[in-house]
C-alpha cells in the first residue's frame, strides 16, 4: 500500500505532515525514523519530498522520548486521537488529564499539538461529536495551557470554524477538500457513497458553507490538510466499510475548484503553501508544491 500511494503525494507536495496511526502506532523516535525511511524508499526518483513525522500520544507516552524526538528533528508535532475516534485509534488518549505532563512539556518546547477533535461517548450523536469536543475538551485544555500551539485538524462544523476564528494565534485549523466540496447529502442521498465516508463525518450544508466562507475570507490560521486515507477497495465497498477518503491525487485540484467557485483564488496560495509553514515555524517551500497533512 505505501509504495502504491506515496508517489501520488510526493509528485505534488514538497512535504507532508505524516499521521502516526499505523496498526502499531508511532510512539518512539526509533519507530518514527524507521517509518520515515519506508516512506522515503517509496518516493520515486526525481521527486523532492520530505515527510514530517508525528508522534502518537497515548496515556503512557514518555515525555522525555517525545522531547528527544522534537530536539533531534524527528518529530515535527504530536497527534492526539481520542481513544476509538477513528482508524487505528484504539491506543489513543482516554483523558486529557492522563497526558497533561506531556502537554505541559509540549507547551514549553513550542511543539504543536494536532487534534482529532471528536468525543467518542456512545450517547453523543456522530454529527454532534465535534461541537461537543470543543465545549468539553478543547476549550478547557486551551484555558489550562494558554501557550500550547494547537492545530484543530480536519474541522467539519460551523462551530469549529467560529471557534478557530475567535481563537488566539496559538490555534489553527486544517480543512480537507471533501469537507469543502461535499456535505452529508452527497454521501447519503440517492444511495450510499462509501468513498465519501470519513471521520469526522460529512455534515449538513450549513457547516460546509461555513468552512467555505472561512477559507474564502483569507483567514491565515486555516490551511490545507488533506487527511488522505487510502484503504483497499474491499474494505471501503462493504457492509461495514472503513472511514477515510483517499484524495492525494485530486486534493490540490479540488481545493482550487472551491477557491475558484468562491472567487477567492487570491487566497489559494496562502492556504496551500504559506499559512501552514507560518504556524509550524517552518520555512516556505521554494519549489513546486505545499505542505500537506496526510
Amino acid at each position: 500500500m505505501l509504495k502504491t500511494v506515496v508517489p501520488y503525494t510526493s509528485e505534488i507536495y514538497g512535504r507532508a505532515i505524516v499521521m502516526p496511526n499505523l496498526a502499531s502506532p508511532i510512539t518512539t523516535v526509533d519507530a518514527a525514523i524507521a517509518y520515515r525511511q519506508r516512506i522515503l524508499d517509496a518516493v520515486p526518483a526525481g521527486h523532492d519530498f520530505t515527510p514530517l513525522m508525528t508522534c502518537y500520544l497515548t496515556d503512557s507516552l514518555d515525555a522525555d522520548e517525545l522531547e528527544r524526538g522534537f530536539h533531534e528533528g524527528v518529530f515535527t508535532a504530536a497527534k492526539l486521537y481520542p481513544a476509538n475516534a477513528t482508524t487505528n485509534s484504539s491506543h489513543g488518549v482516554t483523558s486529557v488529564d492522563a497526558i497533561m505532563p506531556v502537554l505541559e512539556r509540549m507547551e514549553k518546547l513550542g511543539m504543536p499539538l494536532l487534534v482529532h477533535g471528536e468525543v467518542t461517548h456512545a450517547e453523543v450523536d456522530i454529527f454532534d461529536r465535534e461541537a461537543r469536543f470543543i465545549d468539553t475538551v478543547m476549550e478547557p485544555l486551551r484555558q489550562r495551557l494558554t501557550a500550547l500551539k494547537v492545530v484543530f485538524e480536519h474541522i467539519t462544523t460551523k462551530d469549529a470554524a467560529q471557534y478557530v476564528r475567535d481563537g488566539n494565534d496559538y490555534l489553527a485549523a486544517t480543512i480537507t477538500p471533501q469537507h469543502l466540496m461535499f456535505n452529508r447529502n452527497d454521501m447519503l442521498v440517492g444511495g450510499i457513497r462509501p468513498h465519501l465516508y470519513c471521520l469526522p463525518i460529512l455534515k449538513r450544508n450549513i457547516h460546509q458553507q461555513a468552512l467555505r466562507e472561512l477559507v474564502a475570507s483569507g483567514f491565515t490560521r486555516a490551511f490545507l490538510g488533506t487527511d488522505s486515507a487510502p484503504h483497499s477497495r474491499h474494505r471501503k465497498e462493504t457492509s461495514c466499510g472503513c472511514a477515510g477518503c483517499f484524495n492525494a491525487p485530486s486534493a490540490l485540484g479540488s481545493y482550487a475548484a472551491v477557491f475558484e467557485e468562491m472567487n477567492a483564488l487570491a487566497h489559494f496560495e496562502a492556504f496551500c503553501s504559506l499559512n501552514g509553514p507560518q504556524f509550524y515555524g517552518l520555512p516556505v517551500n521554494t519549489g513546486v508544491g505545499g505542505t500537506g497533512s496526510r
